[in-house]
């Protein structure tokens, strides 16, 4: 039970600070509005950061469904844990929206538009167009898990990919802060197509506390779009992941 709250707690750090940093830029009359793409991916890379800092010891931080069934694809994680980690993982990212509704309460009545409401809460696409959309975000995640098993044999020195223990490795030292600039990159080089979910959870969650939350003028929770950023991330750990094992890095 231990390792299912910590996933909880650090997936719920995750999206208070990523989702807030959203907040803060789009929302109106904040401190930060209008602050740009470069604060979001910044706050985003530190919001990983911490969030894997907090609980990278206890639960190997995976924080994201992609990155807990791509290590269970190649053996560096048990299937009989996954349904508990994504279970944790969910409810994680809906409280940390829940938090962030309550932190901004002023500014959604503030705020005239609905689309600046929903993108506080989960990704949209620039253009929308459906393979595309799908494909960014396969590329997007398969680079996060490549480079987190990379991450993960710098630190332990590994003879093979499937031995990577990522609570050993984010349990000390700057590795939880390469994972944040690792998110920045991503951020920086290939958000700007659908808003680099990359994660499920960190999708879904919010989405669904966009639909439920008393909302002033919120608009749609855009369902017809929400099946890619769960989708397409699971599809693209597991190429992130399958590459590096072939590899054999």
């Amino acid at each position: 039970m231990q390792t299912f709250l910590a996933e909880l707690i650090g997936t719920m750090i995750l999206v208070l600070l990523g989702d807030g940093v959203v907040a803060n830029v789009v929302l109106d009359k904040t401190k930060g509005q209008n602050s740009g793409w470069i604060v979001i991916t910044m706050g985003w890379a530190v919001a990983v950061t911490i969030a894997v800092y907090a609980v990278g010891r206890i639960s190997g931080a995976h924080l994201n469904p992609a990155v807990t069934i791509a290590l269970a694809t190649i053996g560096s994680f048990p299937w009989a844990e996954v349904p508990g980690y994504l279970a944790a993982q969910m409810v994680g990212a809906f409280l940390g929206a829940v938090l962030v509704w309550l932190a901004y309460l002023p500014h959604w009545r503030a705020t005239a538009d609905p689309g600046a409401k929903l993108a506080v809460f989960c990704t949209g696409p620039a253009i929308r167009h459906t393979a595309p959309n799908a494909i960014s975000e396969i590329i997007g995640t398969a680079v996060l898990v490549f480079g987190i098993l990379a991450i993960a044999a710098n630190a332990q020195t590994l003879s093979k990919p499937g031995d990577v223990d990522l609570s050993f490795v984010f349990s000390r030292g700057l590795q939880p802060l390469l994972v944040g600039v690792l998110v920045l990159g991503i951020g920086l080089s290939l958000g700007g197509t659908t808003g680099y979910a990359i994660n499920p959870a960190r999708d879904l969650g919010p989405r669904i506390a966009h639909a439920l939350l008393p909302i002033p003028g919120k608009g749609s929770s855009d369902w017809e779009y929400s099946w890619i950023p769960v989708v397409a991330p699971i599809a693209g750990g597991i190429a992130g992941a399958g590459l590096y094992y072939v590899i054999g890095f």
